[in-house]
């Protein structure tokens, strides 16, 4: 257990559920002292945060985008950014409106090609702003005693393959890019997205890259040259191998090795806050940066 995170989401993120009050309580009693809230394409956490007594976390205003690079997907993180530059809401607007035209599509391929019963009624009351994302989806699918011989759903019941995390494992296994149940998006390039941050002379983390890049030395290094400031090494996706990987690749370019759960809530159950796999020396090293910026 770390006593930093810097990747949580809260309840502004379409898979998140905590409050933002609710991530400080937890980050105390986890005795966490620094946290960034870095919600997907939204920075409405912040504003919650200028109305909450806090004297006791540190919070660093954070983001984190979704953006495409070289024809695949990827989540950058940033840190120390303006939360309130209208910026953030522009863009928050525009995935919101994409997930939402996204969402209805998917859950067409879900209910008519996967023959999975969707309860609308309970979904429109997990998601009443229309932006029916996957793990939602899985949700109300599981609930209903309609699904329970759907061969589909299987491998996501308690105790089965999926059991543990079955709302994002039911994303990446049928939604994800290349899936039969994919509807595809498309995001700003990663150097837009670079250039917003630079803007706000923010610090920027390629998001738990072990999930995405998978160890390929040359997209890793063009990423890298888009004049990225770290990658986050420490991630509760990273496997012990994944992190010295990272972590040399951070230390030959002299970039930042960060560190974040990627606490979501009951999406991710398994995950807990200040769940960074981070050394004791580099979370110091992280700390001192942090004070020093």
């Amino acid at each position: 257990m770390n006593h930093i995170d810097l990747h949580m989401h809260s309840m502004y993120s379409l898979d998140g559920e905590k409050k933002v009050e609710e991530l400080l309580q937890i980050a105390k009693d986890s005795q966490i002292h620094t946290i960034a809230i870095a919600d997907h394409n939204s920075t409405k956490a912040y504003t919650d945060l200028k109305n909450i007594e806090n004297n006791e976390i540190q919070v660093i205003p954070a983001i984190e985008v979704d953006c495409t690079f070289h024809g695949k997907d990827f989540h950058i993180l940033g840190y120390f950014i303006d939360p309130f530059h209208p910026v953030w809401e522009e863009i928050e607007t525009r995935v919101s409106n994409m997930e939402k035209e996204s969402g209805l599509k998917r859950l067409e391929i879900i209910q008519n090609k996967m023959g999975i019963k969707i309860d609308m009624d309970h979904l429109k009351q997990l998601r009443p702003n229309g932006v029916y994302e996957a793990e939602s989806v899985c949700e109300v699918a599981l609930s209903m005693p309609e699904n329970d011989e759907n061969p589909y759903l299987k491998e996501f019941r308690p105790g089965k393959k999926h059991g543990i995390s079955p709302y994002v494992d039911f994303f990446w296994e049928y939604c994800a890019k290349g899936k039969m149940a994919y509807s595809p998006m498309e995001f700003m390039p990663m150097e837009e997205i670079i250039e917003i941050f630079r803007s706000q002379n923010a610090i920027i983390s390629l998001a738990h890259p072990g999930n995405n890049v998978k160890e390929d030395d040359k997209l890793l290094e063009d990423i890298i040259a888009l004049g990225i400031d770290g990658l986050e090494v420490y991630s509760s996706y990273h496997s012990k191998e994944q992190i010295e990987y990272y972590k040399l690749k951070a230390d030959k370019h002299h970039l930042i090795s960060t560190a974040g759960s990627d606490f979501h809530g009951k999406t991710k159950p398994h995950i807990h806050m200040g769940d960074c796999q981070m050394s004791l020396e580099d979370e110091n090293k992280l700390i001192q940066f942090i004070k020093e910026h």
